[in-house]
């Protein structure tokens, strides 16, 4: 290259850099001032989703999502400063989000389930639910599934999807619990000594709660024996020990006081 070129091309590239310095530097600029920003209205909303007592999981799922939002809306404005065009990138990343949502659409109602399951809170991390044939304590509630583990230490994982679209029935919601036991007897056995019998466990029993109070009544006349129910109430801690200790104790009283007790069934 002559000298004259080499002269040439300097000017040129310095004349380029002084008609742009001022669009880089703004740009620069407009970009660690906006993630600054960003920080800060992120820990802002964190803090005010805390105050609220918004559940932790949800208060970071959409935390995070404002601050992608607020990313990718800084990116595009920066780009646009050096005058890039924004129309095609924008095109791009709409045909990116129709084309993941299309290849998505299970994970999507997972997410949507979740997002309702957090929102409206049918139950929490701590509750004994029964959904989707399973009895179990929920132990994380996550935005595509939720973590639970059954009474015998097995880990069950629900899709939020199936989760929130079908009947869930939560043991926990209210504290207390009440067993439905039924004990049967013989004709020949004295109906008022029994049901005074049964009735006098349920009061001896320290856990078993007295408001709501327990009931005992005869619940069906079948064709072989007198069916009483027994109910018990119990706080959700205790409702183990009451349901086993009832059936344990009312056949032990029932046999001192020479009341014969036929075959009978547990409703639960």
């Amino acid at each position: 290259m002559s000298p004259e070129q080499i002269a040439s091309y300097t000017s040129t590239f310095i004349t380029i850099l002084a008609d742009y310095s001022l669009t880089l530097i703004s740009a620069l600029i407009i970009l660690f001032v906006g993630l600054y920003a960003i920080r800060l209205i992120n820990r802002l909303i964190r803090k005010i989703m805390v105050k609220r007592n918004l559940d932790p999981t949800l208060t970071k799922f959409l935390a995070d999502i404002l601050l992608w939002a607020l990313r990718i809306l800084l990116f595009i404005t920066v780009i646009s400063k050096l005058g890039i065009p924004t129309t095609s990138f924008v095109a791009i990343l709409g045909a990116m989000g129709l084309a993941v949502g299309l290849s998505l659409q299970g994970s999507l109602s997972n997410f949507a389930g979740g997002m309702l399951i957090i929102v409206f809170k049918p139950f929490k991390v701590g509750d004994t639910i029964e959904a989707q044939g399973v009895i179990a304590t929920v132990e994380e509630i996550q935005i595509f599934v939720t973590k639970m583990v059954t009474g015998n230490n097995q880990t069950v994982f629900v899709p939020n999807g199936t989760l929130s679209n079908g009947t869930i029935i939560n043991y926990s919601m209210l504290g207390e619990r009440r067993a439905d036991l039924t004990f049967s007897i013989s004709y020949d056995s004295d109906i008022k000594k029994a049901k005074d019998v049964l009735l006098d466990v349920l009061n001896k029993n320290p856990k078993v709660l007295q408001t709501p109070a327990p009931e005992v009544f005869v619940k069906n006349l079948s064709a072989s024996s007198v069916d009483f129910a027994v109910r018990p109430w119990a706080k959700n801690a205790n409702y183990g020990a009451v349901f086993t200790e009832t059936l344990e104790d009312c056949k032990a009283a029932l046999d001192e006081a020479g009341i014969a007790v036929q075959p009978y069934t547990i409703q639960k």
